[in-house]
């Protein structure tokens, strides 16, 4: 048999979220002043809707994707891209978080206790972002998203970890549970281990998720499924439920700050829940390794651009 193609709709939406990316940054080098008002909303629209269908299966977010890409290609300041960013990521979430815990696909009881600490954790990143400048913010968001990259490229993630015993903490608090995988139509019984150490490496997430308003799902979904042991469909699925928590409490620190601009917020927290949705029934048929691939193409582009942005070497 002859090597499977991917689906035609998965090469389709990586060409509009790069075209959608590529448009926006065009007209940014253009004079800004000449664009109609409409614009930049629209496109924010637009580009959020496409950040949603992907990040949902990815696992990431759709902060993940928002800040690197708006920062670095719309004409908006770091500040209000990041309080925005925190709000897109949670809008994401609890978009596609009814229709994954109706299929098992998400684990309120394992994603309540990783919330807690990274949420806590989550509001003093917020605090830091805010107070440090937005060229050293702008770098280090360059370095970060590169980072998720090449955590992205090399990292084996096993779609069915196998956990031999849970730990005492897990089976204490019954972070298990059962779902039926969509695309094999099996039936799968999974629990964590190494819980002590994942509930440290969420607190450092939040952290991470509050200063650059990224939400932080590109980190959850590999603590969950290579650290944890949770299968990698589970961990995509709870990673949402996560962020959903910690987003909420890193978002009040920019809407007290005046970080928020419902000119940006708005359209993009609408785009990106209606892109969610679609998102949130994809995960369960398509194949991971299509989203992947396109989310990392996206990533190091932004991540160069962010990067470069931030040094001064492509304002």
């Amino acid at each position: 048999m002859g090597r499977p193609r991917l689906p035609a709709p998965a090469h389709l939406l990586g060409l509009l979220l790069l075209l959608c990316v590529a448009a926006p940054a065009h007209a940014a080098g253009a004079d800004t002043a000449a664009m109609p008002w409409w614009f930049w909303p629209m496109a924010l629209f637009g580009a959020c809707f496409l950040m949603g269908i992907v990040a949902v299966p990815a696992g990431i977010g759709g902060g993940t994707l928002f800040v690197p890409i708006v920062g670095g290609f719309f004409p908006f300041h770091l500040d209000f891209v990041r309080g925005a960013g925190l709000l897109v990521a949670l809008a994401s979430a609890l978009a596609a978080a009814p229709m994954l815990l109706r299929g098992g696909l998400a684990s309120l009881r394992l994603a309540l206790p990783l919330a807690l600490l990274a949420s806590a954790s989550s509001i003093g990143g917020a605090l830091l972002g805010l107070a440090l400048p937005v060229a050293t913010v702008q770098t280090a968001l360059g370095v970060t998203v590169l980072s998720i990259v090449a955590l992205m490229a090399v990292s084996k993630k096993s779609e069915f970890p196998l956990v031999a015993a849970p730990d005492r903490l897990s089976s204490a608090l019954a972070l298990n549970g059962v779902f039926v995988d969509g695309a094999s139509g099996r039936r799968i019984d999974w629990q964590v281990h190494h819980t002590p150490a994942g509930l440290a490496v969420f607190l450092g997430i939040g952290v991470l998720a509050g200063m650059f308003g990224i939400g932080a799902g590109w980190a959850n979904v590999p603590a969950l499924n290579l650290l944890m042991g949770a299968p990698l469909k589970v961990s995509a699925g709870t990673s949402g439920l996560v962020l959903s928590l910690v987003d909420s409490s890193a978002a009040w620190v920019y809407v007290n700050k005046g970080a928020v601009l419902p000119m940006i917020a708005v359209p993009s927290v609408v785009g990106m829940m209606l892109g969610a949705k679609i998102g949130a029934r994809l995960l369960n048929v398509l194949k991971g390794v299509v989203i992947r691939r396109m989310v990392i193409t996206v990533l190091l582009f932004a991540g160069l651009r962010a990067l470069l942005k931030g040094t001064g070497v492509w304002a």
